[in-house]
Formats: structure tokens, sequence, C-alpha cells
């Protein structure tokens, strides 16, 4: 099981802070719940706590990284693409600063936060944005390895963090590349595309649809901006039937993405699972997710779904 990527996240920057003296924390009074504490703990010197203005966080780090900093930003997925967005707009991406947004809390799993504080939409927002890289993690060890990129790569980046732990995908060994697509899993039936956290899932419900005689297959996208289209439409071709899985609104998110990339190479059927458009709820993680159809076991029946309408 990987550790949480909120508790990932400020382990790594803990460890690129102590050879680092230019990366700096700032905070948007929610530390405790980001655990960017744990950069302040450790470089108290170099973590910035501005309190719960997240327009002026962004455009105070938009001036440090014009110092040559590299300012890593803290607070809620919601806070930035709906609060603060303009800032991000304007001052971040217009500019292409050297800034990084850590977006905790992202998706549905956020405990008993309830609609307020959920945000289904951020990938949509965020990779509509010109000069924006968007990432999403799908567990600790390819966090670990975003989080290390993005420090040392110059330019906007938006990394999507989840609250809770979940399965591990990939090794210690892992090496991020900026539009990769990567396939977890070979299969000639369906092809089965996902980010982020979702991808765990999708991986069961191919192994679930394995014992029901499906041949799915199963590509990751830890890179929702940029990314290897070619790659991707090489890989929806091989299938007659192509599923986008994802924590997020099926509106503009990973969904209204493979569909693009699919319509402008070898057209076939692109199923979405996602959130509808609906507000979130005030529930348990679990209850979300299969209220949503992203449990492994939902996934699988909506892929025989699918593929019972062919």
């Amino acid at each position: 099981m990987s550790a949480p990527q909120r508790d990932v996240w400020a382990d790594t920057l803990v460890e690129l802070g102590a050879s680092n003296p230019d990366l700096l924390v700032l905070d948007a009074d929610l530390a405790t719940s980001t655990k960017a504490e744990k950069f302040a703990r450790a470089f108290p010197d170099r973590f910035l706590e501005m309190g719960i203005a997240e327009q002026g966080m962004v455009g105070t780090a938009v001036g440090l990284a014009s110092l040559g900093f590299v300012p890593w930003l803290s607070s809620f997925t919601v806070f930035f693409t709906h609060r603060a967005v303009d800032q991000v707009r304007m001052s971040v991406a217009q500019t292409r600063a050297n800034v990084k947004i850590g977006a905790a809390y992202s998706g549905l799993q956020l405990g008993f936060s309830g609609k307020t504080h959920l945000d289904v939409q951020d990938l949509a927002i965020m990779r509509a944005m010109p000069d924006m890289t968007v990432l999403a993690p799908a567990d600790a060890a390819e966090c670990a390895a975003i989080v290390r990129w993005a420090t040392a790569t110059p330019g906007p980046v938006y990394l999507r963090l989840g609250r809770e732990a979940g399965p591990d995908v990939f090794g210690a060994d892992y090496v991020f590349e900026p539009g990769r697509v990567v396939r977890l899993r070979d299969g000639a039936d369906v092809l089965l595309v996902s980010t982020g956290q979702q991808t765990a899932r999708t991986l069961a419900a191919a192994g679930l649809l394995a014992a029901r005689g499906v041949d799915a297959g199963v590509v990751h996208l830890p890179s929702v901006k940029p990314l290897d289209t070619a790659a991707l439409a090489e890989a929806t071709a091989a299938v007659p039937l192509v599923v986008a899985t994802e924590e997020h609104s099926v509106l503009g998110g990973l969904g209204g993405l493979v569909a693009e990339v699919v319509t402008s190479h070898e057209p076939r059927w692109v199923a979405r699972i996602g959130i509808e458009d609906t507000w979130g709820e005030s529930a348990p993680n679990a209850w979300l997710l299969e209220r949503h159809g992203l449990t492994p076991e939902r996934v699988a029946e909506r892929v025989l779904q699918e593929l019972a309408r062919r």
C-alpha cells in the first residue's frame, strides 16, 4: 500500500531541500492537512505561511520565482482552481513562471470535507490553460519521481495530490517522463485508460474482467499535459473499445482528452467513466467511489455493459 501522496510530496521536498537552498514552500493556512508542516519543521526559514489568501500567495510565488527561487505552493485543489484561478492564469501560466502548485485533497476521497471542498473539475480547468503542465501520479513512487522532476524543471506545474493512501503500481526504480503513455497491461478486447489514483482501481478491474474472459489492456497517463498523443493513438487503435476511467468529472477531463485523441486519429467507440455532471457529497470515501462507479467492481461491470452494447 502506497503512502498518502500528500505525505510523499512533503517528504520529497524535505529531501530535496537539503541540497537546494532555493527551494521554498508557501502554504495557505493548511499545512497540517497538506503535510507542508513537514517542510516547515525542517526548513523554517524557507517556509512561508501566507494565511487564507491563495490569490496573494500565488502572486508572491511569482515574485519569488523571478528572483531565482523555486516556490512550491500548498493548499487544497479547489482553492487553486477556483479561488485563485485568475492569478494562476495571468501571473503563472501567461508568464511561464517557475511556480509549482501542490494541489492537495484532489478528487473524491476527501473524507467528510463536503461539496464545498470537493473539486472534480480541476483537470479540465488546468489542461485548458496554455503553458501549464498537468500531472496526476498513480502512487507514492510516481509521486516522488514527479516532485523531483518538477522541482528541477523550469516552468509552471500543476500536481494533483490525493489525500488517502492507495495501492502500489510502480517500484522504487520508477522514472517519470513527461508526456509518456505508460502501458501497464496488454489486452485485445478493450483498452482501459486512467490517471492518478484511479489507475490502481482500473488495473484491479482488468483482473476482474480477465476472470470473465475479457482481455483488457490498461494504460496510465501520469502526464495529462503534455501528452504523447501518437503513442496513445497507437494504443487505442489496437482495440475495438476504449474506456476512460477517472476520479474526475466526465466533462473535460481525461475522458475528453482520450476522445479528442481517438477522434483525431482512428475513430472508435470511447466510453467515459467518472463523475457525471453533479456536485459532490459529504460521505465516506468508499461510498463515493461506489456511487460514481469507480470501484474495480463497478468499472468491470460498466465495461461488460459497453461490450454487450457492441
